[in-house]
């Protein structure tokens, strides 16, 4: 069993992997995107809700990292490359999506989730934004690669993925909650076009460069 005391020679390394995940998670990319445009065009509830699937997403990833399921994947070239196709089709998807609303005449509706999409579905929409990233494999082996040395006892390992985890719960979770305020909404409202044609943008870079990646 690992006891506090045990921890004082990896506190430093420990405190890089959580510096290097919290750079991660707070540096633009489509995962946040995604959570910062649901939240101001439809509402807190399906911006937490997405934000659980990117949270759950990145568990998931870290797990595998972790116990080395991952390194086993990404030996496995074909595996990796049908991630990548899937992902960056999908983030291509949601380009289109977003840019289709950017050049729209409708403005948002006072009432927001309107598109009869539910919890769940919000949900997996988030997961799969990150699961399906191919990228996320490789930031997580060099998270744990840099908190654990050879060493060190197995326990270090899940004490990184553990607190890496709170810290995406409170970045993604916090985007949800900030996005979602009131002067966002309506700064969504004055600037739609421009939001949405920025995320089109945006969607449609890492979608190609996903599916270019070599």
């Amino acid at each position: 069993m690992l006891f506090i005391q045990d921890l004082g020679p990896y506190l430093s390394t420990i405190a890089v992997s959580f510096a290097a995940y919290l750079v991660a998670t707070l540096s633009p990319g489509p995962a946040n995107l995604a959570i910062m445009s649901t939240s101001m065009r439809e509402g807190r509830t399906p911006g937490l809700m997405m934000a659980m699937g990117v949270i759950m997403g990145s568990m998931t990833w870290g797990l595998l990292a972790a116990t080395g399921l991952s390194t086993l994947m990404s030996s496995f070239g074909w595996l990796m490359t049908a991630f990548r196709i899937i992902g960056g089709l999908y983030l291509l998807w949601l380009g289109y999506k977003s840019l289709k609303s950017a050049l729209g005449s409708q403005e948002p509706k006072a009432k927001r989730n309107s598109n009869n999409r539910t919890r769940t579905q919000y949900f997996l929409i988030g997961l799969g934004i990150h699961l399906t990233n191919p990228k996320s494999i490789f930031a997580w082996l060099s998270i744990i690669t840099i908190g654990i040395t050879p060493a060190a006892p197995t326990g270090i390992t899940y004490i990184i993925v553990g607190g890496c985890m709170f810290l995406g719960i409170l970045v993604f979770g916090g985007y949800a909650l900030a996005f979602s305020t009131q002067r966002m909404i309506d700064l969504y409202r004055s600037f739609r076009r421009s939001i949405e044609g920025t995320a089109a943008l945006i969607f449609g870079f890492a979608g190609f460069k996903l599916l270019t990646l070599k």
